[in-house]
């Protein structure tokens, strides 16, 4: 004779709301933008929440100097301090889902495949 528990859990329920709040969060996520600009003020860049580059200003007088190697190391160090900026924002967004050591460099902030295991379980494929 099965014993009936005074609790009642709804697997497919709780992976459905899971998904959702993750779905949430990813919105989140997709409306940051993070700055940054160069030491000398003359480059700027604006990523997004994955790190993509929405906007890159170059001031003309970065045109006053001739070493082009140098310009680009700057731009790409404007645009790696903006992605850390959104990278961080992305933790702070997460936290209370992330053990209290979670870093930008240990933490995988992509949350497809979660999502489509969740989807995958809620679906009934998984039981």
């Amino acid at each position: 004779m099965a014993v009936e528990s005074p609790f009642r859990f709804d697997l497919r329920a709780e992976h459905q709301r899971l998904a959702g709040d993750i779905r949430s969060t990813q919105r989140r996520m997709a409306e940051i933008r993070a700055d940054a600009e160069s030491d000398d003020g003359l480059i700027s860049a604006t990523v997004g929440g994955a790190g993509e580059l929405l906007d890159l200003r170059l001031d003309p007088r970065i045109y006053r100097k001739t070493d082009s190697a140098a310009l680009a190391k700057d731009i790409a160090g404007t645009i790696h301090r903006a992605v850390e900026r959104a990278e961080q924002e992305c933790i702070e967004i997460v936290a209370s889902l992330l053990p209290s050591d979670a870093t930008p460099e240990n933490t995988d902030l992509r949350f497809d495949p979660l999502l489509h295991e969740l989807d995958r379980r809620a679906r009934g494929a998984v039981r």
